[in-house]
């Protein structure tokens, strides 16, 4: 077996808090954030850790950075409490938020990556060496000496991430890390992070809303949901038991009737040339396409991914979960067959 990097065992986390319960009278309860969680991530795997809003992820993140200490269990990561040795395993973790940032926020760029060059005593050459890779394969050049609080989210993203592997972390924790970036920057960064685990083995626990960062960088998701890990296997495993769907949006020539697609694919709705039709995320696209291009006037087509959200209210609730297209008061519902 693989030597297990991350451990944790029946690890619990609960809160006290405080509400009001009448006039100067104020209760307190317990809120269980994460409830008896196991699982294990092994040395250089990548894994996407998703879930619903509230679910424990960025608690059970806390709890692997020392940030927070478990209520109850076990919790190792390269054989460390995190919580006991918070300072020794900072140097060897990176870890970025989407929506906060490790960057000084009034200093140049460059003048942050000094700061950490001192702060986790990098060796010269190996900082050197580091950062110039890392300017180089994530497009940052240019912003070196440009002030944090003057950049872009998507900017501030990719300086975030190299903050982050300056010093060569043996595990990497990355919460929404293409959060605001464009096209061709997203494809940089997922492109640069399979490189780093490949070449180094770094160990990756990802957090994210995009499927497309789960389906091209981590080859195992787990699912959590109040504080409990409901599923941990592959993607196609999960769109399976939620039975998620995508959508093929087609722009025809011209108004026509419904698309005939074969089953198990359907048109779900119709607004003028335009069609929406879901097929099971499971299968390609590439078949559906084909039919569709060689029997019908295409001007345009896209493929829209299922959410997140969606494809777990359907696996936990049984709720619907094929993507619907955005409301427009044009539409008009797909006729019955006769």
């Amino acid at each position: 077996m693989a030597e297990a990097f991350i451990e944790l065992d029946r690890v619990e986390k609960v809160f006290e808090v405080r509400r009001r319960a009448g006039f100067l009278r104020r209760e307190r309860r317990q809120v269980r954030a994460v409830d008896s969680l196991s699982f294990t991530v092994a040395r250089g795997e990548m894994v996407g850790y998703i879930g619903p809003n509230g679910a424990g992820k960025s608690t059970t993140v806390k709890m692997l950075t020392g940030i927070l200490t478990p209520s109850a269990g076990r919790l190792r990561v390269a054989g460390i409490d995190p919580s006991r040795e918070r300072t020794r395993l900072a140097h060897r973790m990176g870890v970025v938020f989407g929506q906060r940032t490790t960057l000084w926020w009034d200093l140049p760029l460059i003048d942050s990556y000094r700061l950490m060059h001192r702060m986790y005593r990098i060796p010269d050459a190996r900082y050197r060496e580091n950062l110039d890779r890392l300017v180089e394969l994530l497009g940052l050049g240019e912003l070196l000496d440009v002030p944090v609080r003057q950049l872009s989210l998507g900017q501030r993203m990719r300086g975030d991430i190299a903050a982050a592997l300056l010093h060569d972390p043996e595990v990497l924790y990355l919460d929404e890390p293409t959060i605001g970036l464009d096209v061709i920057s997203r494809t940089r960064v997922r492109d640069f992070l399979r490189q780093v685990n490949a070449e180094r083995a770094t160990t990756v626990l990802l957090t994210t809303h995009d499927l497309q960062d789960i389906e091209q960088l981590c080859s195992r998701v787990m699912v959590i949901d109040h504080g409990r890990l409901v599923y941990d296997g592959a993607l196609a495993g999960l769109h399976e038991v939620g039975e998620s769907e995508r959508t093929l949006v087609v722009d025809l020539e011209r108004e026509l009737p419904p698309i005939e697609a074969p089953a198990p694919a359907r048109v779900v709705r119709v607004v003028g040339p335009r069609q929406w039709l879901a097929f099971p995320a499971s299968e390609s696209a590439a078949g559906l396409v084909a039919r569709i291009a060689a029997r019908y006037p295409l001007v345009d087509l896209s493929v829209r991914e299922p959410d997140i959200e969606a494809v777990i209210a359907k696996m936990l609730h049984g709720t619907e979960g094929t993507p619907e297209p955005p409301p427009d008061r044009d539409a008009s519902p797909v006729p019955e067959s006769s």
